[in-house]
C-alpha cells in the first residue's frame, strides 16, 4: 500500500534525563515508510524505569515519547521553560485512527481478551469504514515464549499492518515491543495501554471537561484503588526527581 502521509522531518522535543519527550502538535504526528515506535512516559513510568532498566532502553529507543501526564508537562515547564501539551494514549489513539481512516489502512490491536477485542471490532468497523482491522489476544503471562512472540509477529505481519495498536500495560507493552520490534512489520508502532478498555467501554475515560481542567490523573485516581496506590506512590518521588534535577543534586539532566 501505498503510503502518502508525510511525516515532519524534525519534530519538536526536549531532552531530559536521556529521554526525547515529543513537544510538537499532535497533528504533526503522520506516516511514511519508516518505521516509528511510539511509546508514552508520566510520572509512573518514570519513576517505575528508574529500577527496570530494559523499561528505560524502551522508553529511550522510542521515536516519539508523548507526554502522557501533567507531571511530565510540569517537568518540561520548570526545567526547560518551555509549554509542552499532555498527549495521552487515547489522544495519539483517535489521532492514528483518523489518519488510517482517510487513506484506508490496516490497523491491528495486539493485547487484552478476546471478548474486548471482539467488542472494540464491532465498535470500530461501524466508525471507520475505510480501515481494515485485525486482532490478536496473546496469552495472559507474564513472560512470553519464544513461540509466543513468532505466533504474534506472523499474526502481525501476515496482516501487512500499517499501524499496531499494542495494549498489555506498562512496563510490558513497552518492553516486548522494544525486543521484537526488529521483526514487526508495521508502519507505526503504538503502546496505548488501558486504551483497548477505554474502546471497549470496560472502562470510562475522564469526561472532556475533567481533562481540560487538567484532573484527568484524579479521575482515574477515584475509579480503581490500583491507580490510587500508584499515584500516591510514584507522584511524591517524581517531583522530588524534578526538584533535584532543578538543583543539579541528580546526576542526569
Amino acid at each position: 500500500m501505498n503510503l502518502v502521509i508525510e511525516y515532519k522531518l524534525a519534530l519538536k522535543t526536549i531532552l531530559i534525563n536521556d529521554y526525547k519527550i515529543y513537544a510538537d502538535e499532535l497533528a504533526s504526528i503522520g506516516i511514511n515508510s519508516t518505521k516509528k515506535v511510539i511509546n508514552t512516559i508520566n510520572a509512573h513510568s518514570y519513576i517505575v524505569a528508574k529500577k527496570d532498566s530494559e523499561f528505560e532502553k524502551a522508553l529511550v529507543s522510542s521515536d516519539i515519547l508523548l507526554p502522557d501526564g501533567e507531571g511530565v508537562v510540569f517537568m518540561a515547564k520548570f526545567l526547560r521553560n518551555q509549554r509542552i501539551a499532555k498527549i495521552a494514549g487515547a489522544d495519539i489513539h483517535l489521532h492514528l485512527l483518523n489518519l488510517a481512516n482517510e487513506k484506508g489502512l490496516k490497523c491491528f490491536y495486539l493485547g487484552s481478551s478476546n471478548t474486548t477485542l471482539e467488542v472494540i471490532k464491532s465498535k470500530q468497523e461501524k466508525q471507520y469504514k475505510n480501515i481494515i482491522f485485525g486482532f490478536f489476544s496473546p496469552p495472559f503471562k507474564d513472560n512470553f515464549s519464544e513461540m509466543d512472540n513468532k505466533r504474534m509477529i506472523s499474526k502481525i505481519n501476515d496482516f501487512h499492518t500499517d499501524i499496531l495498536f499494542v495494549g498489555m500495560t506498562a512496563p510490558k507493552q513497552e518492553k516486548w515491543v522494544h525486543q521484537n520490534n526488529e521483526f514487526v512489520n508495521a508502519k507505526i508502532i503504538c503502546s496505548i495501554g488501558a486504551v483497548f478498555d477505554f474502546v471497549a467501554e470496560t472502562k470510562k475515560r475522564a469526561p472532556q471537561w475533567v481533562i481540560q481542567i487538567k484532573l484527568e490523573w484524579l479521575h482515574r485516581a477515584f475509579s480503581s484503588w490500583r491507580l490510587a496506590k500508584r499515584y500516591l506512590y510514584s507522584n511524591p518521588l517524581f517531583f522530588i526527581e524534578i526538584i533535584k534535577l532543578g538543583t543539579g543534586k541528580s546526576k542526569k539532566m
